[in-house]
């Protein structure tokens, strides 16, 4: 049971560890695209990311601790006993 919770752990932050490079990427991709597009006025395009850009690497790093954390806390309480 053990190892499977392990490895369940593993592939989950494994996941989320790709999802977040793959949307830090693309937000990166449009950062770039917006500091050259003549037509498109650069202020506006950071004020409109920015606060996406935020609120994903937040959600994401939270997330990460959350499993990282709740998975190091079960081996604790099981050493404990």
């Amino acid at each position: 049971m053990e190892s499977m919770k392990a490895k369940l752990t593993f592939y989950v932050t494994l996941i989320v560890a790709a999802t977040l490079c793959l949307c830090m990427l693309s937000m990166v991709g449009a950062f770039l695209v917006g500091l050259w597009a003549k037509e498109v006025d650069n202020a506006e395009i950071f004020k409109l990311i920015s606060p996406a850009f935020q609120t994903i690497i937040g959600g994401f790093i939270g997330l990460l601790a959350g499993v990282k954390l709740s998975h190091d806390d079960d081996k604790h309480c099981k050493r404990g006993d």
